[in-house]
């Protein structure tokens, strides 16, 4: 029995994507479903979810399309289970590794700039959290005091 296929409806559940962003990366040529029904509809594998799920993964953190392409490109010569490539490719696979190394350096920054970002953001809300409870306190006593 061959590898279980998916409906984009189904791809859009697990991925986390919309229909149309799901669309718009196969339009774009990053990720196309590997069959289509007899009626005409996109029929995705696992592996094409697992892409699109890097994918969903990448873009908070700002690479951009020919990033996403290269790194694609990267994982897709790379074995799977992390085997090195054979040794008459010695040469490519440390070239290989390299790219891969520089995305990860890439993504550890922004999930850096990420962290910072968020604290601020944090700070920002307890200071608003902060300005309410004083003004709630505020009005509470003033309603103590005017019932006196």
């Amino acid at each position: 029995m061959g590898e279980k296929l998916m409906q984009i409806g189904e791809v859009s559940e697990r991925t986390g994507l919309s229909l149309r962003t799901i669309r718009h990366y196969e339009d774009i040529g990053v990720v196309a479903p590997s069959e289509r029904s007899m009626g005409g509809f996109r029929l995705y594998t696992e592996a094409e979810v697992r892409r699109l799920a890097l994918l969903r993964r990448m873009r908070p953190l700002g690479f951009c399309l020919d990033d996403i392409r290269a790194l694609l490109d990267v994982l897709d010569q790379l074995p799977d289970d992390g085997r090195p490539l054979p040794e008459d490719h010695e040469q490519a696979h440390e070239e290989l590794v390299e790219r891969l190394r520089t995305y990860w350096v890439k993504a550890d920054a922004r999930c850096d700039d990420l962290r910072r970002q968020l604290g601020h953001a944090e700070d920002f809300a307890r200071s608003l959290h902060g300005h309410l409870a004083r003004l709630v306190d505020a009005t509470a006593a003033a309603d103590t005091e005017a019932a006196r």
